[in-house]
């Protein structure tokens, strides 16, 4: 590569510069005579320059390397063409890029987005801008707005019937809609603090909710009475989800920590710490991955475990699997560049999904405890997934104001 004079004249006293910085006299004078530079000619200017010009070269090669990777890929599916579904089983489908719909409507950062569990192509949607609208995902129609809070929705639930919707806000409320004719049935006051979680007890009789001021609570949806109070935790409880047969809870906490509580008896049974900063989101592991979950480990020599299973997504930028019945973090997925922000199973439990305010959705084939597949999937920081039990559609929300469908094949 050839370089004119003032490159030439540049790199020079940049290399003469970075000589005399470093304390390499006997260099620096052999080098200024052969380049025939005098001491007065080495300007402040050129101080770090050589140091910054190759720090942004190992970035830009670093880019260069992930294009190349991308490039690769999308010639692989040009080349053998984009897997159909009649070409795979239920099981191998994954979201894929581009996403079949983009919406927007909201004013303010998506917090949440979710399906309705039984009605067919709803979804709904939370934000900071207070309001909670509703979606259809097959058509990419907008439907209506739920108002009633006065601060940003943090999260949404629904129970098992579909036909109830929670949501929790910073204006420290729970609200229980009527999702058939979309009004408010009840308030809740009691958090005294941003409410930042809440989910439906699997019978649908009670709603657990969590807050910045250190608690959970259960609620009973007949009177909207709060009748038990979980402490703990030593700082915002981030999360709360509970086990399918509804003995267990578990919630995770800005103190690094994630709890699993009796939910009769309101006992803290266990304290997972393996996590080095905040635990944002905790799924737990559906039946269906069991036996992918022994597998695994039967492939590192370890005794197939009990179970239930739970999954965990931090701030330190880590997935962490974990065996409840002995407390023990079994497997820790690394590959995303900023926050773990939420955590899903695919329905048929061969891969998990997660999304980070790295601006991606990571599927990982966590038996072999590495990132299947890599979407770049927004402008700015993924908050909020959710996978379809049974129809093939992935949906994100995020800082960027949007939300987006995905479909899996």
């Amino acid at each position: 590569m050839v370089l004119s004079d003032r490159q030439k004249d540049e790199l020079n006293k940049s290399i003469a510069e970075y000589l005399r910085s470093n304390g390499y006299e006997g260099a620096l004078g052999c080098f200024q005579q052969e380049a025939a530079l005098q001491t007065n000619d080495i300007d402040k200017k050129y101080c770090g320059l050589l140091e910054k010009k190759w720090t942004s070269v190992i970035r830009l090669q670093m880019k260069v390397h992930e294009l190349e990777r991308k490039i690769t890929e999308i010639e692989k599916e040009y080349q053998v063409g984009v897997p159909s579904r009649e070409k795979r089983s239920p099981a191998e489908w994954i979201p894929r890029p581009p996403e079949k719909y983009q919406l927007t409507g909201h004013r303010s950062p998506v917090t949440k987005v979710l399906f309705n569990p039984v009605y067919n192509s709803v979804m709904v949607s939370a934000s900071e801008d207070a309001t909670i609208k509703v979606w259809d995902y097959e058509t990419g129609d907008f439907e209506r707005t739920l108002k009633g809070h006065t601060d940003s929705v943090q999260d949404l639930a629904f129970d098992h019937t579909g036909k109830l919707l929670a949501s929790c806000s910073a204006d420290m409320t729970v609200k229980l809609w009527n999702f058939q004719g979309f009004e408010c049935l009840k308030t809740m006051h009691g958090h005294d603090h941003n409410i930042s979680s809440v989910t439906f007890m699997p019978s649908g009789d009670f709603i657990l909710s969590c807050s910045r001021d250190k608690t959970i609570k259960m609620w009973e949806v007949a009177t909207g009475y709060c009748v038990k109070t979980f402490t703990g935790h030593r700082e915002w409880v981030r999360m709360v989800r509970v086990n399918p047969d509804g003995s267990l809870i578990a919630s995770c906490s800005n103190d690094q920590t994630i709890r699993i509580w009796s939910s009769s008896t309101r006992e803290c049974k266990l304290d997972l710490r393996d996590h080095d900063h905040v635990v944002e989101c905790i799924a737990w592991v559906p039946e269906t991955a069991h036996q992918t979950i022994n597998d695994m480990l039967a492939n590192s020599g370890q005794r197939a475990p009990k179970g239930p299973f739970l999954i965990s997504g931090s701030r330190d930028k880590t997935i962490k699997m974990w065996d409840i019945s002995t407390g023990l973090c079994i497997l820790s997925l690394n590959g995303h560049d900023n926050w773990v922000r939420g955590v899903v199973f695919h329905p048929k439990g061969k891969f998990l999904i997660s999304c980070s305010d790295d601006k991606t959705l990571r599927i990982w084939d966590y038996k072999n405890g590495r990132c299947h597949k890599r979407i770049d999937a927004h402008q700015h920081f993924v908050t909020s997934i959710d996978f379809h039990r049974t129809a093939p559609f992935v949906i994100t929300g995020s800082v960027d104001l949007s939300i987006k469908v995905w479909e899996c094949r």
